[in-house]
């Protein structure tokens, strides 16, 4: 940002030299004139002082927005890395399922025989130790 080369009050105090009679400025043009000018550098500043204000409170709320995101991205990140642990176990599990229902269907008659065969045996050794064979 460039220096600013007068305040209101240099503008204000300037005295201007009268050269000759006949040729120099009127002293009340000039200093209607002077006047207007510093009316303006005073909305100026005032204006200045209200953008870097109204700057000021923004990049507040930039920060807080830039503070949120980086919260909201951490937290989804967490979100995501959480349901892709989910994923594979219910992958897994469905995968244990499907197995033991293969296997059923495969083996399940050969299962179903041993379980029987072996329920048979149970039955005749009890039976035999109850007298069955006197």
């Amino acid at each position: 940002m460039q220096e600013i080369n007068f305040t209101t009050q240099d503008i204000l105090q300037k005295e201007f030299k009268e050269k000759r009679m006949g040729t120099a400025y009127d002293p009340t043009d000039v200093d209607s004139f002077l006047h207007l000018v510093i009316k303006d550098y005073e909305m100026f500043n005032r204006e200045i002082s209200q953008l870097r204000a109204e700057n000021e409170q923004l990049s507040g709320k930039v920060d807080d927005l830039t503070r949120q995101v980086n919260a909201r991205q951490s937290v989804q990140s967490n979100v995501e890395t959480s349901t892709s642990q989910a994923n594979n176990s219910v992958t897994n599990m469905d995968i244990l399922k499907r197995l033991s229902n293969l296997e059923r269907h495969v083996f399940g008659s050969q299962l179903d025989n041993g379980a029987n065969n072996q329920k048979g045996q149970d039955t005749f050794s009890a039976g035999s130790q109850s007298g069955w064979n006197d």
